[in-house]
């Protein structure tokens, strides 16, 4: 009977909803305001939505850079402000002029405070891409996302006159200069100059005359406006007497070693580089190598291997240098770890001195200078000398002048704590009263030793075994010279009005000659700009 009475209430309960006619609950929205475009929209949306939910009823499409507040995640609440900003952006190209500077350079064949244009000004052109960004049409923000040049300035230059007073000085044989990527020649005296290569590229890697005067070897960079990226420089051969006969050598990137064959007028030995984009801007090929040329422009184009390209040892990136002894047979050689002699039959070196090499911690190598005496006998250099027991030995900055002989015998520090720039420089043979042909060397001293690699240096003369060492220029209370390998050479003759050989001495961007003997020096250049030299 219970069982009958639930079925019937159950029943029931299903006809008393039927009769009703009960459904779910519709969702509840609220007002959302949306402005977009210029629009203002009143839209009704779900009240458990989203900001994105208003987008999709609206079907509105956001770009790339468009920007919507709030942001779409964000729950809807009535009367909520959606807005969107459209972002768009545009790029703008603009040409610039770059205006030329103007240079002003000194000059001793002017009259005092003349001026006289050497190079005309050109202004040049520079490109530059904006970025700029707009909102709703508006800018908002403009910026440089790109630079170039389309055309380099040229500096206008101007000579000005500077005033020489200085008192002409007899000379023998021809001193020539470099000066502002030009040759220039002094002959009979230091007063009658004369052109030689007046181009304005001149380097300066390579500038030394041959042996009877006649001839200037030199090297000139490549346009950087026409420059291969396969070519650093390229040498050259000049006839002073002539300079109209002027012939490329077609030899390339020439950085640490070109000289004359000695005896000849007609081959050049030299050794080349491999271009790097990397510093320090090159990968040496230590190699040595002869071309042959003639005075009618010819060229062979097959230079002679001497000795093959080759790492170099320790930092042989950086190259070795060469130099010739008294004969053609004879070349010695410097790299960062040794210094010895060159076999020109085999083609390879015999080290005479081992080298502790110098680390730098830069993007440069320290190759000492070497020299032969004047008889053939020794070679001078300047050897890398840590103390004993030094913590870092290839640091550390211990540098002796040293005089090594060519055939047997142990190499022999002349001189002490001289700088790692000292570049020695033995003079000609000096025929004494007693027969005997002696020779002087000259060298650079370092004020400061221990930080030779930045200090100034004073030169300093002796004997070849190191005796009678004495301070020649300039004199202690003015200020050093700045070291260079190429620092100055000797005179070939004894100088009219002196009392021995003299030296040819780059200071201060001028050339003195400097008595070896009495020490009394006399100015010959003044307008600063010389950084080469050589005198034959």
């Amino acid at each position: 009977m219970r069982l009958y009475h639930s079925i019937l209430f159950v029943l029931g309960s299903v006809l008393l909803l039927g009769a009703c006619g009960i459904t779910p609950t519709a969702e509840a929205t609220i007002q959302a305001h949306f402005l977009v475009d210029g629009q203002a929209l009143e839209v009704q949306a779900p009240s458990s939505g989203t900001v994105q939910d208003v987008l999709e009823i609206t079907g509105i499409t956001l770009g790339a850079l468009d920007r919507i507040e709030p942001e779409l995640h964000i729950p809807l609440t009535e009367g909520i402000q959606i807005t969107v900003k459209r972002i768009y952006e545009e790029f703008e190209v603009e040409q610039v002029v770059l205006p030329f500077e103007q240079q002003m350079q000194p000059s001793e064949f002017l009259p005092e405070g003349d001026q006289q244009p050497l190079q005309l000004g050109e202004n040049g052109i520079k490109e530059i891409t904006y970025r700029i960004v707009y909102e709703d049409g508006i800018e908002i923000g403009k910026t440089e996302i790109k630079t170039t040049i389309l055309k380099e300035a040229v500096p206008q230059i101007m000579l000005v006159g500077v005033q020489t007073s200085f008192t002409p000085r007899t000379i023998s044989g021809r001193l020539a200069y470099l000066s502002d990527g030009n040759a220039w020649m002094m002959t009979g005296t230091t007063a009658n100059r004369s052109a030689v290569v007046s181009t304005g590229d001149l380097d300066g890697r390579v500038f030394t005359l041959s042996g009877d005067g006649n001839w200037l070897l030199f090297t000139r960079h490549v346009d950087a406006d026409n420059q291969d990226v396969d070519t650093i420089n390229t040498l050259w051969a000049v006839n002073v007497t002539d300079p109209e006969k002027e012939i490329d050598l077609q030899i390339a990137n020439v950085i640490h070693f070109a000289d004359w064959q000695p005896g000849s007028l007609s081959w050049a030995a030299f050794s080349t580089v491999e271009p790097r984009q990397a510093a320090p801007g090159w990968q040496a090929n230590n190699d040595l190598l002869l071309v042959n040329f003639s005075e009618s422009g010819w060229v062979d184009p097959s230079p002679t291997t001497l000795v093959e390209t080759n790492s170099g040892g320790v930092y042989g990136w950086w190259g070795t240098s060469f130099t010739y002894g008294p004969g053609a047979n004879v070349v010695a050689y410097a790299s960062p770890d040794q210094v010895g002699l060159v076999d020109l039959e085999a083609g390879s070196f015999t080290s005479k001195l081992d080298i502790i090499p110098l680390k730098t911690l830069g993007d440069w190598a320290w190759v000492p200078g070497l020299v032969w005496g004047p008889d053939g006998t020794l070679l001078f250099t300047v050897r890398h000398a840590p103390p004993p027991g030094a913590a870092s030995p290839e640091e550390a900055q211990n540098f002796n002048l040293t005089a090594i002989p060519v055939g047997e015998g142990r190499a022999l520090d002349l001189v002490s704590q001289v700088g790692m720039f000292a570049y020695p420089l033995p003079s000609p043979l000096q025929p004494q009263a007693s027969g005997e042909n002696a020779y002087q060397v000259a060298y650079l001293q370092a004020i400061f030793p221990e930080q030779s690699d930045t200090s100034r240096y004073r030169l300093m003369v002796m004997d070849r075994d190191g005796s009678n060492r004495r301070l020649l220029f300039p004199p202690e209370e003015a200020q050093g010279i700045n070291p260079q390998r190429d620092w100055g050479v000797w005179s070939p003759q004894i100088v009219e009005g002196g009392s021995g050989h003299v030296l040819a001495v780059l200071y201060q961007g001028n050339i003195w000659l400097v008595d070896s003997i009495s020490g009394e020096a006399w100015q010959i250049t003044g307008d600063g700009r010389i950084n080469r030299v050589d005198w034959r």
